[in-house]
């Protein structure tokens, strides 16, 4: 890696780490017999699209209308795991010429519009809430569920799939037996849903699960269809929290230029705040206090980076600034205004989206979708 070429914050990603991530996953899901249909909204790249293939991935997520545009040129069946939006029904209609499309409903008045509003059939799935209050049917609402399921197999342009739900309450836990925990009920909900819908004539509907700490905690995935997680593509910081994944298997660091030094309260500052590595953070104890952090710090070497530097992390940020405590003589002795400092992010999924490009280890760009 030429270190010395940074002149701003730069993306970096470690190329060997993504494709042992996306192996480790789609193994598992090959073991358990379930489909790997990985969220692309993290790293929404062509490119590293493809690495996925290598693994005999055939089906895809995503977040938006756009992002089923941009993927559409390489794969042929998309799931869009987001309400629909009614007002991209052209959109829609022109993507559903081209790819096996699959579309998320969670009322009738959706389906109804969107139903008299479609050129070509879709597969859709119903989305349920299994515990994380965003968006969905609650699972055991068995009357509005079945309604919207009798409207659904009533109509010539909407094609039943079957039950897509997102476990997000698996990112407030702290321990893995909490996530496998979660795992366990939410399973058992959506079994229980599954008997009401094959005795009120639903047979053989997928159940459809997706997020990274129950993908990368779990060996195995009873019960369900298939998988969708996404940010076990990059991993960060808040996943290595949860304990779903270790430190070495981050495989994205931000590379930023100090431009101050402060060897009296012990702080550095880089060019890099919250427009190049987000606002998230995670809580922890240090020193007796609970602190907010931004980002661990590692340092540059001729393939890579260091594990975290101890006693060293961003304590705050704002646009163009971020502030790191380094309460280390040493460390601090040999930092200078000028050298290049890596950054492990707290979330990938949104740090990824504030740049245009990733840059590899041996010096290529790769391209990604920028919907703003």
């Amino acid at each position: 890696m030429d270190w010395d070429s940074i002149k701003f914050p730069t993306l970096i990603i470690d190329e060997k780490k993504i494709r042992q991530n996306i192996h480790r996953i789609a193994t598992k899901a090959a073991n358990s017999n379930v489909v790997f249909r990985p969220h692309f909204k993290t790293h929404q790249s062509r490119t590293i699209g493809t690495w996925f293939r290598e693994n005999q991935v055939k089906n895809i997520t995503v977040s938006s209308v756009r992002m089923a545009e941009y993927f559409s040129t390489e794969w042929d069946d998309i799931t869009i795991a987001i309400p629909v939006n009614t007002r991209e029904i052209s959109n829609i209609n022109k993507l559903a010429e081209v790819i096996n499309l699959n579309l998320l409903l969670e009322s009738k008045y959706t389906a109804k519009k969107i139903e008299s509003s479609l050129i070509k059939p879709v597969n859709v799935f119903v989305e349920i809430d299994v515990g994380y209050g965003r968006t969905g049917l609650l699972w055991n609402d068995f009357k509005n569920i079945i309604d919207l399921l009798n409207y659904i197999k009533s109509c010539k342009k909407l094609k039943l799939k079957g039950i897509l739900t997102h476990a997000g309450q698996t990112y407030n836990t702290k321990t893995k037996e909490e996530i496998i925990e979660i795992y366990h009920e939410t399973s058992k909900n959506l079994i229980q849903l599954k008997e009401v819908l094959n005795r009120e004539g639903f047979p053989n509907l997928i159940i459809s699960v997706g997020d990274t700490p129950t993908a990368s905690t779990l060996d195995s995935f009873p019960y369900v269809h298939e998988i969708r997680p996404g940010n076990m593509v990059f991993f960060d910081l808040q996943q290595g929290f949860l304990g779903s994944c270790h430190e070495s298997d981050i495989a994205m660091c931000i590379a930023c230029p100090i431009i101050a030094k402060y060897p009296a309260r012990n702080e550095i500052v880089i060019y890099g705040g919250a427009i190049h590595l987000s606002k998230d953070y995670i809580e922890t104890l240090i020193q007796g206090n609970i602190q907010k952090i931004y980002g661990k710090i590692a340092l540059p070497t001729e393939s890579g980076w260091t594990e975290s530097v101890p006693n060293a992390y961003i304590r705050s940020i704002s646009q163009e600034h971020g502030i790191i405590s380094v309460n280390d003589s040493k460390l601090m002795e040999n930092l200078a205004i000028g050298d290049v400092i890596l950054i492990l992010p707290v979330h990938s999924c949104l740090t990824a989206d504030l740049y245009s490009y990733y840059l590899t280890l041996d010096n290529k760009k790769i391209e990604r979708l920028r919907l703003i």
